[in-house]
């Protein structure tokens, strides 16, 4: 009898889909983030892992343009997103916090319960999905680096050693907010649009900063 899975297509077959190359994409900036991060150079940082959550956007919208993608197609970019999800919103943040508390003792806690938060929320949403069409089961991951972003701009007038301890704690809220059993709405359509507005606004801020 002859097995299926023998002629499942191969991993680089999925690897050339338009939607998993704009997720990959996204991969690639998260990489970037937390290596500018790591450096200490956090502006980059900051509009790397942007432009990460503007592709992670991106990817589901082209996958809904895109005709006759299988149920293999559909599985494969649904479990590709999620795992580059946890490096861009569980594993950067995390690393960003760390570099940023200069490597402190301190500062690991946090980052081990973003990373923990951020897995626990994925595979949560991985079993259950959305409520409904428009709606979360909590906050959304990537709305955590939008947020994140904006109150960054204030570091240059706050002391550092104060600013850390600021972001760990907006870290910390952000999370509970990730696990909570609220409801928060999936933004879409034109939301799509203002996201790349405040990409585009805020890569150019952050370069001049």
């Amino acid at each position: 009898m002859t097995n299926p899975k023998q002629h499942a297509p191969t991993m680089l077959y999925f690897a050339r889909d338009l939607p998993n190359i704009c997720s990959l994409a996204g991969l690639m900036c998260a990489v970037l983030g937390v290596y500018y991060a790591i450096l200490g150079i956090f502006p980059l940082a900051i509009i790397a892992i942007l432009w990460a959550v503007l592709f992670d956007w991106a990817d589901g919208i082209i996958a809904r343009q895109i005709k006759g993608r299988t149920d293999h197609h559909r599985a494969i970019g649904g479990q590709l997103d999620s795992l580059i999800d946890i490096v861009s919103f569980g594993v950067f943040p995390a690393i960003f916090l760390l570099s940023y508390g200069k490597f402190s003792p301190w500062f690991l806690p946090g980052a081990f319960l973003i990373v923990a938060a951020s897995a626990i929320r994925l595979s949560y949403f991985n079993v259950f999905g959305l409520i409904g069409d428009k709606a979360y089961m909590g906050l959304a991951l990537d709305n955590n680096m939008i947020i994140f972003a904006f109150v960054f701009l204030f570091e240059g007038f706050i002391n550092h050693a104060v600013f850390s301890i600021i972001i760990y704690a907006l870290f910390m809220v952000l999370l509970v907010f990730n696990l909570a059993p609220v409801r928060t709405p999936k933004f879409a359509g034109k939301w799509f649009y203002v996201l790349v507005a405040y990409t585009l606004v805020l890569t150019v801020i952050y370069c001049f900063l």
